[in-house]
């Protein structure tokens, strides 16, 4: 059983129902994930290193930014060496703005340059999460679940 970090900020319930759904299924598959809310839980940046992998799961502010509670999160990143740590990224958002899910990459984006091993789908959904979506959302998940699994 591999230790997983689960953290998401969700304001309309869009980005907590895919890590709901990405826990689930990783319990299914016998890892111990500790779940995490940037909205209510403090999320240590230095306590990505006592995982076996960590996924964030963000909504992606108007404009194409992070949100407030993430921010903190985001600008500690540079004060810790990810280098091999299973990252995987998700979020929602909303296509009618010009810059679809940008937080998501962000987050990505700073990860792989920390020299994490950032799970090839970047998951951005559209507003709410339909049946499609979520199986997207167990596809990330599995990704992560192999890549525990070479690792063991």
């Amino acid at each position: 059983m591999r230790k997983v970090l689960l953290a998401y900020s969700s304001m309309t319930g869009n980005t907590e129902l895919m890590a709901q759904t990405i826990g689930d299924y990783l319990i299914e598959k016998k890892h111990d994930v500790i779940t995490k809310s940037f909205d209510f839980d403090t999320v240590e940046v230095k306590e990505l290193l006592d995982y076996d992998a960590v996924l964030i799961g963000t909504l992606t502010w108007v404009g194409g930014g992070l949100p407030f509670d993430v921010e903190d999160f985001y600008d500690e990143l540079d004060n810790i060496d990810l280098s091999g740590k299973i990252v995987g990224v998700f979020g929602s958002a909303d296509s009618l703005y010009e810059v679809f899910g940008g937080a998501v990459d962000i987050i990505a984006d700073r990860a792989e340059s920390l020299g994490a091993n950032v799970m090839p789908k970047r998951l951005t959904i559209d507003l709410e999460p339909d049946e499609n979506d979520l199986e997207q959302c167990q596809e990330l998940a599995e990704m992560v679940n192999q890549a525990l699994e070479k690792n063991s």
